[in-house]
């Protein structure tokens, strides 16, 4: 791993010019769609960290931090992405140390996310990082 990596949160701005990225997680995703979601996405507390190799973002993850019932205080990482040249090389490890020790710091019990059904290299990755999996997480579209 690149120990000259650097993690850290990202301003609006920024995020708004990682949708390359979220490319790489979501194909069907439309640049219009995010800048039209993003603001109110923000106003729920909504925040995103990235990881730099020199100018250059590698890779990201948005995270809320709330409460539910069967958890405790959470942080819920969302829309994780690696960019595809740089998996396997440890930026999602150190991504997700940045999200505990953020989540520890704000006072969170437990770290829980979402992956995609098809997603199973992220899969591998948590189940190797001591996740378990949990329960299923159902939609509906209205």
């Amino acid at each position: 791993m690149n120990s000259n990596f650097i993690i850290r949160e990202l301003s609006k701005e920024e995020m708004l010019l990682q949708f390359p990225l979220l490319k790489q997680l979501s194909a069907n995703a439309k640049k219009k769609d995010f800048r039209r979601i993003l603001p109110e996405m923000l106003k729920q507390g909504y925040r995103m960290v990235g990881v730099f190799d020199g100018k250059k973002c590698i890779g990201i993850s948005g995270f809320w931090i709330a409460t539910k019932l069967y958890s405790d205080k959470y942080i819920e990482p969302d829309n994780v992405v690696i960019d595809k040249n740089y998996r396997s090389k440890g930026v999602g490890k150190k991504l997700f140390k940045w999200l505990e020790k953020e989540g520890k710091c704000n006072g969170c019990k437990t770290i829980m996310l979402d992956a995609y059904v098809e997603n199973f290299s992220g899969h591998k990755f948590y189940w190797r990082e001591g996740y378990t999996a949990r329960g299923f997480h159902f939609l509906k579209r209205l």
